[in-house]
């Protein structure tokens, strides 16, 4: 029972790991408060259900969701760089902007059919996996999913288009220098962001076959107590003498620095387990927001930031 609940946990904090990586693009790097994700997360459920429900087959509903939190990222990002509105008042207008949008598409709730198959039973994943039961799968599936997508942000980072967007957060001035349009690189950060968020929720839907109006409620939240526990570690570890030990080793020095995004998977994962212990201590189901208020409220001050402060890794 213990290593079942183990196993689920760490499922959900990789699922949600996709969440959090969104999230780390628009707080950590570009420092944009973008409340669109809680309209973004369950529009990638939406499209997922009614994908799923229609018979579309289960891994092309990974990239179409991708596509429609993309063009609602693109949408915030053009309300605050071409119509010149705040950048929390954009991501409130898309916010409330989808949550119509999501009724439309998929109704207040919507249930997907044990007997369509899921990216956890599909075809090739039965083939290659078909000896593991559907917890077992599901973790595997998941963190092959993470490590996929953590290896594609590494990359994309490391190309002139990814440290520009990373330079607009920290130092605008010299995307400008540069001859760079940085409202243009700020709506590319906020394209990206959105797609990995309704990546989460579609992935979500493919774990719990169902779809909720409501269930986006709070997910900003989660993301950035996963970003700044993680960053917050990584930090941490970094001024610690094991690290710096490490980084007099040529061929181990990378191990002193893990890569933003390795310590946003940590502390999702962390979050997740930190919110289950709470569960399972005696807390009921219905308390799970004001468990993951509290929790966020916890990491702020044990941080030190108190919400003024944005880190930028």
């Amino acid at each position: 029972m213990l290593l079942e609940l183990l196993i689920s946990t760490l499922t959900q904090g990789l699922i949600y790991a996709l969440i959090s990586f969104g999230v780390y693009i628009t707080y950590s790097i570009l420092d944009f408060p973008d409340l669109g994700v809680d309209g973004t997360f369950p529009l990638g459920a939406a499209i997922t259900a009614v994908l799923l429900t229609n018979g579309v087959n289960a891994w092309l509903t990974l990239p179409l969701a991708m596509l429609a939190g993309a063009l609602a990222g693109f949408f915030t990002g053009f309300i605050h760089v071409k119509l010149g509105v705040r950048n929390l008042l954009a991501g409130i207008i898309t916010m409330t902007a989808l949550f119509s949008i999501n009724l439309q598409i998929a109704g207040s709730n919507l249930t997907v059919s044990r007997d369509v198959d899921t990216i956890f039973t599909s075809a090739p994943v039965m083939a290659v996996m078909g000896g593991l039961d559907t917890m077992g799968r599901k973790l595997v599936v998941s963190l092959l999913v993470v490590i996929v997508v953590k290896l594609a942000l590494d990359a994309y980072f490391r190309t002139k288009s990814g440290l520009l967007l990373r330079a607009v957060g920290d130092n605008p001035g010299l995307v400008t220098t540069l001859a760079k349009d940085r409202g243009s690189v700020k709506l590319l950060g906020l394209v990206v962001s959105n797609a990995l968020v309704a990546l989460g929720g579609c992935i979500v839907c493919h774990e719990q076959r169902s779809f909720s109006a409501t269930m986006g409620t709070g997910q900003l939240v989660y993301g950035l107590a996963a970003v700044i526990i993680g960053i917050s570690i990584r930090n941490f570890y970094a001024a610690s003498p094991a690290a710096r030990a490490l980084r007099k080793q040529k061929a181990l020095r990378w191990l002193a620095a893990p890569a933003g995004t390795t310590a946003v998977v940590c502390g999702s994962i962390l979050y997740k387990l930190c919110v289950q212990a709470a569960l399972s201590a005696g807390l009921p189901a219905n308390m799970m927001k004001l468990i993951t208020a509290a929790l966020f409220l916890l990491v702020l001050v044990l941080s030190g930031r108190k919400g003024e402060e944005i880190i930028h890794a």
